[in-house]
């Protein structure tokens, strides 16, 4: 039971950080075109200051719960599937991701207004980047019997 406990919350932690970045990038930011470039950028942090506090709770309960799940349900790494070495290897090259996007251009989106667009633009290439790598761990899982 504690297994399919710790299964539900490595699931809802990646659906809400994998679909937040989907909405985000493909649904959200091309939205943001009607308004104007200040209102835009106000938009964005007010989006991104939501969104990573969420990531802040989510990503560590996907890799808490994996490792809980990669012990309990496999005996550790030596008996793990590869796939969930890959699994384990994109999960903490995203948390890495995440962990730069909110010490570099976030913190300067939030301290120099002057670098706004710019850091702007980095926190979406970045996102994008995590969002490839969190569906190619979806469909890894799927593989997984």
């Amino acid at each position: 039971m504690i297994l399919a406990i710790a299964k539900a919350i490595h699931l809802l932690g990646a659906v809400i950080w994998v679909g937040g970045m989907f909405f985000a990038l493909l649904v959200l930011r091309p939205s943001l075109a009607v308004l104007e470039p200040p209102q835009r950028l106000a938009l964005h942090g007010q989006v991104f200051k939501r969104f990573f506090l969420i990531v802040w709770h989510a990503m560590p309960l996907v890799l808490l719960s994996g490792y809980f799940m990669l012990f309990g349900m496999y005996g550790g790494f030596a008996d793990a599937d590869p796939f969930i070495h890959v699994m384990h290897l994109v999960g903490l090259i995203m948390a890495a991701v995440f962990i730069w996007i909110f010490v570099g251009p976030w913190k300067r989106f939030r301290t120099d207004p002057a670098s706004r667009p710019e850091a702007a633009n980095t926190i979406r290439k970045l996102i994008l980047v995590n969002l490839v790598l969190g569906l190619l761990t979806i469909a890894i899982a799927g593989l997984i019997v």
